[in-house]
């Protein structure tokens, strides 16, 4: 089994979803503590954008809703689900754009602690 640790920013918007949106998540977040950076298509694919290029995305869809949660398995081999969103009705490109933009900030931030 693997570590999955979640960020500030992916505790605020887990907290906001409502109960089915939080169960299909955390069974997603169970295969990726299973599986871990071996889990492939369809629950993640690789973010292209991102500045570091271990970033992920899973993806799971509740009730037609598509949502993406960012992770990335950091040196000590941990998963870190760093922030999620909804891209039901978005712009794909600027969702991406904005969620990459946070995961990075996340993942970065993470990184910093750890050199602590």
């Amino acid at each position: 089994m693997w570590e999955i640790l979640t960020r500030d920013l992916f505790d605020s918007w887990f907290e906001e979803q409502n109960e089915e949106t939080q169960i299909e998540v955390l069974a997603v977040l169970m295969i990726l503590r299973e599986d871990g950076p071996n889990l492939g298509r369809p629950q993640v694919d690789t973010l292209k954008g991102s500045q570091f290029p271990n970033m992920k995305e899973l993806r799971i869809q509740v009730g037609g809703h598509p949502i993406r949660a960012c992770f990335a398995f950091d040196p000590i081999r941990r998963g870190i689900v760093l922030c999620a969103g909804d891209k039901k009705g978005k712009d794909e490109t600027r969702f991406y754009k904005k969620l990459i933009k946070m995961a990075d900030a996340e993942y970065s931030a993470h990184l910093l602690e750890q050199e602590k």
